[in-house]
C-alpha cells in the first residue's frame, strides 16, 4: 500500500511532468499562433483583416503590445465587451501571446 506522502510525491512529479509537457508543446509547434488565432476570424476576417464596415477591428498588422494589452484587458475585465472577456478567459497567458504575434506579422 502507497503512504499518504508518498500518494502526494507521486501527485507532485506526475503534475511536473505534464506541466513541463504543455509548455514544450507550445515551444515546439510553429503553427500554434496561427490555429489558436484563426478562431477569430469568425469576427475579425481571415488573418485578422476585418471586413471594411463590419464595425470589427482589424487585427492584422496592428503591434503585438498594443494587441496583448487589449486581450488582457478584456480578459481582466477592464475593457469591456460583449463576447471578448468571455473568450478571452479560455486563453492561457502564454497563447495570448502567440496569438497576437501571429496578427502583428500579418499584412
Amino acid at each position: 500500500m502507497i503512504r499518504s506522502s508518498h500518494r502526494w510525491a507521486l501527485a507532485l512529479i506526475a503534475a511536473t511532468a505534464l506541466a513541463g509537457a504543455s509548455g514544450s508543446a507550445l515551444a515546439k509547434d510553429p503553427n500554434l499562433g496561427r490555429n489558436l488565432a484563426a478562431t477569430c476570424a469568425n469576427c475579425h476576417g481571415t488573418n485578422g483583416n476585418a471586413v471594411p464596415g463590419s464595425g470589427l477591428d482589424a487585427l492584422a498588422g496592428t503591434p503585438r503590445d498594443k494587441l496583448l494589452q487589449k486581450l488582457n484587458d478584456f480578459k481582466t475585465g477592464v475593457k469591456p465587451a460583449t463576447i471578448m472577456h468571455q473568450i478571452s478567459k479560455g486563453y492561457t497567458d502564454e497563447q495570448l501571446s502567440l496569438i497576437a504575434d501571429y496578427f502583428a506579422a500579418q499584412k
